[in-house]
């Protein structure tokens, strides 16, 4: 453990009240005694009022009240720090080893007694989450490092219609995590508008020595589903699409990540979306045959044509 590391255990140790001794802390940190000596010189020199008492029952301590709450987590807060951690290292964090770095610490500042709280409200709480692939971590973390030093980056990048990547400069403002991916919500100096990129499809990344400013306004939450779920509201072309259904079948569809954007109305057997047409006969087809006969479209007449067309097609294809 790095010096500092150390130094600030030995702090929290002597903050419990408790008085310890340099062979417990030695122990505790698996350090070497001498080395717990030097450290509370250090402390004592930077202005830690540190008490050492000799003899038998002796040992260092703080002043009272040297340290405040504030710096302390309490239960509560360790648990949701855990569980947070938990999510983010599931996801493919960049900060994946720092946040390793955190739990263990958060274990190490704590008793037995705590630990053991711990450990009990970890064991019954896990994320299922698609594995991604470990070689888009350094991309990751270049890209945090970019968003967070406002510095473009020059990647090489593919996109789903090119079987050629391209070089781009780009300028990224934050990082998204949605549906299982990473994107990045950046500039693009080839484009020149802003734009989403998936970050698994970047080949490879390096800074360049230019910087841009952000502005403090800018969300990358709200770039990125206003792209993916554009605002139809007074648009032309909009339509309704009337789906009857079971219960079940209807809940999932009002809370589908696109069909649940457009919704406008739902009854006890009944849902209403008001969306584009072209959308509604490009994409809407896919996400409604895997219900079968648990629900039934009643309008528009297009879609229902539709979808028997898509459903040929794939009879058709399976009896070849």
């Amino acid at each position: 453990m790095p010096k500092k590391d150390n130094m600030l255990a030995i702090l929290w140790m002597l903050n419990s009240g408790v008085k310890i001794t340099a062979k417990q802390i030695a122990e505790k940190l698996e350090i070497n005694i001498r080395t717990v000596y030097r450290y509370i010189d250090a402390l004592c020199a930077s202005g830690v009022p540190i008490i050492s008492d000799s003899g038998h029952n002796g040992g260092y301590s703080l002043l009272s009240n040297t340290i405040r709450a504030p710096l302390l987590f309490d239960m509560e807060e360790k648990k949701a720090l855990l569980h947070a951690a938990l999510f983010a290292k599931e996801a493919g964090s960049p900060m994946s080893e720092a946040l390793d770095n955190a739990v263990s610490k958060l274990k190490m500042y704590s008793n037995q007694e705590q630990e053991n709280t711990l450990s009990r409200h970890l064991a019954g709480f896990e994320v299922i989450n698609r594995m991604g692939d470990p070689s888009i971590q350094p991309v990751l973390a270049e890209l945090e490092q970019a968003v967070a030093n406002e510095y473009s980056v020059e990647m090489e990048y593919r996109t789903s219609r090119e079987e050629h990547p391209k070089s781009r400069v780009i300028d990224p403002y934050g990082m998204v995590y949605w549906n299982n991916r990473w994107y990045t919500v950046a500039f693009c100096h080839l484009r020149n508008e802003i734009r989403s990129f998936r970050a698994d499809r970047i080949l490879t990344i390096k800074r360049t020595p230019l910087t841009f400013k952000r502005s403090e306004a800018f969300s990358a939450r709200e770039c990125f589903l206003q792209n993916l779920l554009p605002d139809v509201a007074g648009e032309e072309g909009i339509i309704s699409l009337r789906i009857e259904g079971t219960a079940d079948a209807l809940d999932d569809l009002c809370m589908h990540w696109f069909l649940g954007h457009y919704l406008k109305e739902r009854t006890a057997g009944q849902a209403i979306f008001y969306l584009e047409a072209e959308s509604i006969h490009r994409y809407v087809p896919n996400f409604l045959l895997p219900y079968g006969k648990s629900i039934r479209v009643i309008e528009p007449q297009s879609l229902k044509e539709r979808l028997v067309a898509t459903a040929s097609e794939l009879m058709e294809y399976y009896q070849l």
